[in-house]
């Protein structure tokens, strides 16, 4: 199912002879191979060679070397270069400190820094909550990770964390004009990490909580947001489920159901999983069935953690018990944060008519999303190369960009409806169907009504 995409694009610098056909023979090389060419640059001309960068798309590291190794073999080509596009993105970092206020003479130094700024110090230290006003705490969030849970790729720690958070602070710059900074803590225990935030708090205006491994991510920001006057924010869990019930409200629009009616079953019970049900049910529907790595979560089973009883003890009414081919059975949608290729087409045809597939597993989802599309009306990924790319940027640059405006000490599931809903209403009327349930990440209306309901949600 993988294809080429731009995260393994490369570009190639190779020596070719002369000939007329020298273009055409580099170009077929690498679509034997499968390779997808984006660019075609002859940088350099001699009489006896020509030199070309062939910038393409590859599907993995391995299928990049493929791709050079079949360069290499044409007669008379000598790779010079394979530069890998997505390491030369990351050189240095992806996000810099700029100053907002001009520093040209003695007099700006004087304001800036010192004499000046001693007022402005002891004007915090009489009323705390001016430093809202008077410093960047009125616009900077805290990306906080200990790097055990990145992505899909486990617990890396939090120097391998870094460019995820990086990335993080960029989006937030992005979308919505937010001063995000990566905080990787050198610590998996729950006790520090808690202590580490809340020591560094009085710089930020919100926390945004980051590929922290579950069932610890749900302590750590229960507790986060008891102590702290700012808004704790988990993005695997909270950003998730956004978009997912963003999402879920358009795709029911598309097949004519009501929430009230439907029978939800959510793949995945950690960090994400957990926060779509916990979301979902703010909404109503007729029965919410959890199932995990050991099947169907039903009220019988032992030794579940905290969040497993609650679950078990809010969802399947019914109590069935069973795997995920067993939960699917009439089943009108399906929600997966968890691992690839579960099932196939033939389990969903065993679902309701007119069935909703969010298959979100990340890169490679629970059913190839062609074999879904025989049977499901609607169907959603979180990859960008499919239709209805459930992506949490979606949410999280405006939900903060609101928290701020707002000035909020804490975050609530109506402001986290209210965010779902201020997404899904940028898809309306006639732009509404099967392959466009959510906006594009890139659509600038979403960003700004997201944090305005935020805002007045939180207001209110």
């Amino acid at each position: 199912m993988p294809v080429p995409g731009p995260g393994y694009s490369i570009t190639v610098r190779v020596e070719a002879p002369p000939s007329a056909s020298a273009a055409g023979d580099l170009t077929s090389a690498v679509g034997r191979v499968g390779g997808v060419i984006t660019a075609f640059d002859v940088v350099d001309s001699h009489s006896d060679r020509v030199v070309v960068d062939i910038t393409c798309n590859a599907m993995s590291a391995n299928h990049a070397r493929d791709i050079t190794t079949a360069l290499e073999g044409l007669p008379g080509v000598v790779v010079r270069k394979v530069s890998d596009r997505t390491f030369l993105m990351h050189l240095g970092g992806k996000i810099e400190v700029t100053a907002k206020v001009a520093l040209r003479n003695r007099d700006d130094l004087s304001r800036a820094y010192t004499p000046g700024v001693a007022r402005i110090c002891q004007a915090i230290a009489e009323n705390p909550d001016d430093a809202r006003r008077l410093t960047i705490k009125r616009n900077t969030v805290a990306v906080v990770t200990d790097g055990s849970a990145v992505l899909g790729l486990g617990n890396l720690g939090p120097a391998a964390a870094l460019p995820v958070m990086e990335g993080k602070a960029a989006l937030f710059k992005k979308f919505a004009g937010v001063d995000a900074w990566p905080v990787c803590l050198d610590t998996q225990d729950t006790e520090e990490i808690i202590r580490a935030v809340e020591l560094i708090a009085p710089v930020y205006g919100g926390i945004n909580l980051e590929d922290i491994a579950a069932p610890r991510c749900f302590e750590i920001e229960a507790r986060l947001r008891e102590k702290l006057d700012i808004p704790v924010f988990h993005d695997d869990q909270h950003g998730t489920a956004i978009c997912v019930v963003a999402a879920l409200r358009n795709a029911l629009r598309v097949v004519g159901k009501d929430m009230a009616d439907c029978t939800i079953v959510v793949c995945g019970v950690g960090a994400a999983g957990s926060a779509i049900i916990r979301l979902l049910l703010q909404r109503g529907p007729a029965d919410v069935v959890a199932v995990d790595i050991d099947g169907i979560v039903d009220r019988g089973r032992e030794g579940m953690d905290t969040n497993l009883a609650w679950v078990a003890q809010n969802t399947n009414r019914h109590n069935k018990t069973g795997r995920l081919h067993d939960a699917l059975v009439g089943a009108d949608v399906f929600i997966g944060v968890s691992a690839p290729n579960l099932f196939g087409a033939e389990q969903v045809a065993t679902m309701a008519d007119d069935a909703v597939v969010f298959a979100l597993a990340n890169p490679d989802p629970e059913i190839d999303p062609i074999e879904a599309q025989r049977h499901a009306a609607v169907v959603a990924t979180g990859r960008s190369d499919y239709p209805n790319q459930i992506n949490n940027v979606l949410a999280f640059p405006g939900v903060f960009r609101g928290l701020l405006d707002a000035q909020a000490r804490t975050i609530t599931d109506p402001m986290l409806l209210a965010a779902a809903d201020a997404i899904a209403d940028i898809v309306e009327g006639e732009r509404l169907n099967p392959s466009f349930i959510v906006p594009s990440v890139f659509d600038a209306a979403v960003a700004p009504a997201v944090a305005d309901a935020v805002r007045k949600a939180a207001q209110a």
